[in-house]
């Protein structure tokens, strides 16, 4: 668990930069065209929760306590929440808030299930 920690927390920072420029250019498609979308505002709040997140995993690899799961887990469901709420017109947003959302619960599925399996 602690290598796939590192590698995810690695992953989520990467992938946070990307998710920036792209919601930068969406916030500027937005602003040309004079929409009402907030797409490119929420890419960038998500972003800011993938590198979060990302940091977490990273601090607390070595970890065998619950905490830093059930943390991503709530910031992954923001993610869910804010990712869904306002893609408007840019469409990975859902992309990444539903990756988001599978990275922050499936670490926490797993590492209540190997918990459960050291106390039997």
């Amino acid at each position: 668990m602690k290598t796939t920690k590192l590698v995810i927390g690695i992953l989520m920072l990467v992938l946070a930069v990307f998710i920036i420029f792209q919601s930068m250019a969406a916030g500027m498609a937005n602003a040309l065209e004079g929409n009402i979308h907030t797409s490119g505002t929420n890419g960038v709040l998500v972003a800011f929760l993938y590198i979060i997140m990302g940091i977490v995993y990273l601090a607390t690899r070595n970890s065998k306590k619950l905490g830093a799961d059930i943390t991503n887990l709530i910031f992954s469901i923001l993610i869910l929440i804010i990712g869904l709420s306002g893609a408007g017109n840019y469409s990975d947003l859902l992309i990444w808030s539903w990756l988001g959302f599978i990275i922050g619960a499936g670490f926490f599925i797993w590492h209540l299930s190997i918990n459960r399996k050291l106390a039997v």
